[in-house]
């Protein structure tokens, strides 16, 4: 096989197209094929950087480790980071570029410098950037596996898309339609997203794929079967449910205030005590994922608040990431949380901010690039002044910290001034105030077992860290469940045909088509 390659849609966002990429990746990784993954345009506040330096959405980084690959900025050519609900920044080929209304990016007029004047208010414009990607990891791999955004049936994008059916077409692509059972109307979900697709566009979608089904597979091959007859499309497999087996999720505006991180069985706590951890759900809150190293250790539970009085019991406190650090602001003082955490700080009990969150911990912030709000103050309870910058931070640091060896990863426009309190990381503690720009620094097991230990003395918990859990190894565990989920699941040889030969020949269009 050389160049093979494979576009797995959803009749949805959030069917499991990242999940279905991650678990196909893996199950040819582990048959020998040398795979990569693809998503030639991804909107997320989730984001990762590279070893050369370039920004891409988190899922596709996760998915490059499902084929155990570096991920390179051609797996994510362009990632959009929504600023608010009219606009978002612009990353191309890893580095931003420019602030764009949805109707400057997907058609029609809007924009600012210098995004404006790249992409010329047209999405479409970037097709030939994000095929020449595509031809590039086709012609280094065997195969790639492509995910698609949302629904292809998107009608109202179709002339300017380029992560859906404007990618297959281009690419000759064969097309699996993920559908999420457990929300119901599946069936109609995949009819209607063949029949909605233009004569050449169906010519490439292959057929479906089943996902998240409970229960007894055999009543459900009856539809199976009508839908065949009705499509003439085979179903290529019926994933069953399971929890705890979503990757880095893409969309931070989605997550649940009041949910876990992940509904996984984790070992009971090794100490006497759990050590419970809140976490502000800051708006436009980025790379939420860097809790979920917390979330994996045995006898830490992490929730997602929004309530000053959520706080009273938490014996930590995270402000993470923000695409708006001056709107997180406001947004603790309406709430109530800013005196919250002002009250915690004087009382000495933890509290962490990363990244935006460290930011909003400062005594002041200048910006005039992101809210352009220009002088800001922070809650003034770490000595450090924030001034954005034009050019966007993005590196992969190592250090230690607490003893402890630490990686980590930067992606900001604010540079900190730090004149007080003890190093930690990139910035700074005072008393049980810690302050980092440092994102991924829990996954570093050593030094997050020590940061712990540092939590539970400063809360008078009998908390103790596992000794042995290994953030790494549970990642391997969970990218290895997906490809057993495609491996024992779902129909590989079909599959197999698919990636290597392309959509079946003479598959019959479904009326009525796309509208003229």
């Amino acid at each position: 096989m050389t160049g093979g390659g494979l576009l797995v849609a959803g009749t949805t966002s959030d069917a499991g197209k990242s999940v279905v990429t991650a678990g196909i990746c893996r199950w040819l990784v582990r048959q020998g094929v040398k795979v990569a993954p693809f998503k030639a345009q991804n909107m997320s506040l989730n984001s990762f950087v590279t070893r050369e330096g370039a920004e891409i959405g988190r899922a596709q980084a996760m998915q490059a480790q499902a084929c155990r690959v570096e991920p390179t900025a051609l797996m994510n050519p362009v990632l959009l980071k929504p600023g608010g609900e009219q606009s978002s920044q612009v990353v191309l080929l890893g580095k931003p570029v420019g602030e764009l209304s949805a109707r400057g990016f997907f058609g029609g007029s809007g924009g600012s410098s210098p995004g404006k004047r790249l992409h010329g208010g047209r999405q479409e414009q970037l097709l030939g950037t994000v095929l020449d990607c595509l031809a590039e990891l086709r012609g280094t791999y065997d195969a790639v596996i492509c995910e698609g955004a949302g629904s292809p049936a998107e009608i109202n994008l179709r002339r300017t898309d380029i992560v859906n059916m404007g990618i297959a077409r281009n690419a000759g692509l064969p097309v699996l339609v993920v559908g999420d059972i457990d929300r119901g109307g599946v069936f109609a979900s995949f009819f209607g997203t063949v029949a909605l697709l233009s004569p050449e566009d169906q010519a490439l979608v292959a057929g479906f794929l089943v996902n998240k089904f409970r229960g007894d597979v055999s009543l459900l091959e009856p539809g199976l079967d009508m839908l065949h007859g009705l499509t003439g499309r085979h179903t290529y497999g019926v994933l069953p449910f399971q929890h705890g087996l979503g990757i880095d999720e893409e969309d931070g505006l989605r997550v649940s205030l009041r949910g876990t991180v992940r509904e996984s069985n984790v070992a009971p706590p090794v100490g006497e005590d759990v050590l419970r951890v809140a976490v502000c759900a800051v708006p436009l809150m980025s790379n939420f994922t860097d809790v979920d190293a917390l979330a994996a250790e045995p006898g830490v539970v992490v929730r997602f608040v929004d309530r000053p009085e959520e706080l009273a019991d938490a014996d930590l406190v995270v402000i993470p990431g923000t695409r708006g650090t001056v709107r997180a602001l406001e947004w603790l003082r309406e709430r109530g949380l800013a005196k919250a955490l002002k009250r915690r700080v004087a009382e000495g009990r933890p509290v962490l901010g990363i990244c935006g969150g460290f930011q909003v911990l400062g005594e002041h912030i200048e910006d005039d690039v992101e809210s352009r709000r220009g002088h800001v103050e922070g809650l003034g309870v770490l000595p450090v002044r924030v001034r954005f910058a034009r050019e966007k931070t993005l590196t992969r640091p190592v250090g230690e910290a607490l003893g402890e060896q630490v990686a980590g990863y930067e992606i900001h426009h604010g540079v900190a001034e730090i004149h007080g309190g003890e190093p930690f990381l990139d910035g700074c503690r005072v008393g049980q105030t810690w302050g980092t720009h440092w994102h991924g620094s829990l996954e570093s097991d050593g030094f997050r077992r020590a940061f712990l230990r540092e939590v539970a003395a400063a809360a008078g918990r009998r908390f103790v860290p596992a000794p042995d859990t290994s953030f790494a190894a549970l990642r391997e565990e969970q990218l290895d469940r997906l490809g057993d989920l495609i491996e024992q699941h779902a129909d590989t040889d079909a599959l197999w045909r698919l990636i290597e030969s392309g959509a079946p020949q003479g598959l019959p269009f479904i009326p009525p088509g796309a509208p003229a």
